[in-house]
């Protein structure tokens, strides 16, 4: 298996979710692994998750024929690699070779770390009940689970419409540079408008989190297991991918699943010209581009190379333009004060009971409050005068 990176295709339907709706199972060959990922809800309510993932027959990893198969195989060793970590009352400190060996070669082959992350979590775990209709909240279920429920669905499935929201908004961002290039401020302002349209859907996508799901259930069945290895205060040194040569029996620390890891704001931060100051948390958005899928980060990046419209914005001296970017970041302002706001709910104020789940700190490794308080109030300061 090879990797290529191209530039995604971004268009008004999709954004950043694949062209075609995810494969849901893989070949025969794979059988032994869809059976027991289909029964990881009731194995992690048992003792038998570990020992039967150690008895899986060898994962043909040869045998992915395409790169629909190779998404579908991440997601199925993401799994499971997270439940074996997690589920238990202590966390593994080593991966057997059965799981980490092929987890690491697809994660080589698709440009990520071999680690759960946004793009198996939710760009790729869903299916449509009614493929003639949009991908929308209603018409969604997830592929694979870790302890199945309401909460666990509606959770991911929020991420999956938000980021189908966005499709007009991630669409439009290059031609608005463009239109920004070519000192051409009426398409600039139609075109800002798009995005401004497509955020507020992404907003009211955001805001009916609490409808199926709970702070409570989230933050005790649904968060323990899309933590990852690194920063984390119950696995201090990583985890160990037994049977993977190029680690060398070392520990290796990786960060867990989080929003942080989705496309969608990095590349409307780079194109309106919302900066962040060089510290930390600067540092670690960056460092989340890592866990991207390749073409998604190269999208981000050709963006950022060019100049935001703001500066053109400024200058121009109209009133419409003016308001259509004010506009724009008031509304990105707003999607992430709905995150803060969300994050204090779900994690923040609830009584931390396992020293796997820390209510402190983000499935990403950080302090997360202090993170998310900043990106809010830095996006309110691109306001133009």
């Amino acid at each position: 298996m090879t990797t290529s990176i191209t530039v995604p295709e971004l268009n008004h339907e999709r954004g950043f979710l694949p062209l075609q709706d995810p494969l849901t199972r893989l070949p025969r060959a794979f059988d032994a692994w869809e059976e027991l990922a289909q029964r990881l809800p009731k194995l992690l309510a048992s003792d038998q998750l570990r020992v039967t993932i150690v008895d899986l027959p060898p994962f043909p990893v040869a045998a992915i024929n395409d790169s629909r198969e190779r998404e579908r195989a991440m997601l199925l060793l993401s799994y499971l690699g997270h439940a074996y970590v997690w589920g238990g009352p202590r966390p593994a400190l080593i991966l057997p070779a059965v799981l980490a060996a092929p987890w690491h070669k697809v994660a080589e082959s698709l440009g990520r770390p071999p680690v759960l992350s946004y793009s198996s979590y939710a760009l790729h775990n869903y299916f449509r009940f009614d493929p003639s209709r949009e991908i929308e909240c209603g018409n969604l279920a997830l592929i694979q689970n870790f302890l199945g429920g309401i909460d666990e669905e509606w959770f991911i499935l929020i991420h999956v419409e938000i980021e189908r929201k966005a499709g007009p908004a991630m669409a439009a961002l290059s031609a608005c540079l463009d239109a920004a290039e070519e000192a051409d401020a009426e398409r600039l302002e139609a075109l800002l408008m798009q995005v401004e349209s497509s955020l507020r859907a992404m907003y009211a996508a955001l805001r009916r989190m609490p409808e199926w799901c709970e702070p409570f259930i989230y933050y005790h069945r649904v968060r323990p297991y899309i933590h990852g290895w690194k920063n984390h205060p119950d696995l201090p040194e990583g985890v160990i991918y037994e049977g993977v040569e190029a680690y060398g029996g070392r520990p290796q620390q990786f960060r867990g699943e989080t929003g942080a890891q989705s496309s969608i704001v990095p590349a409307l931060d780079a194109m309106l010209g919302v900066g962040h100051k060089e510290d930390v948390l600067s540092t670690y958005l960056r460092e989340m581009r890592y866990y991207m899928p390749p073409a998604h980060r190269a999208f981000i990046e050709a963006l950022e190379k060019r100049e935001s419209v703001r500066p053109f914005a400024q200058r121009a001296g109209r009133r419409a333009l003016t308001s259509a970017y004010n506009a724009c970041v008031e509304a990105l302002e707003n999607f992430r004060s709905l995150h803060f706001e969300y994050a204090a709910t779900y994690i923040f104020q609830q009584a931390q009971t396992d020293a796997k789940n820390p209510h402190a700190v983000g499935t990403g490794g950080t302090p997360f409050m202090e993170y998310l308080k900043k990106h809010r109030d830095e996006t309110g300061r691109n306001r133009l005068e």
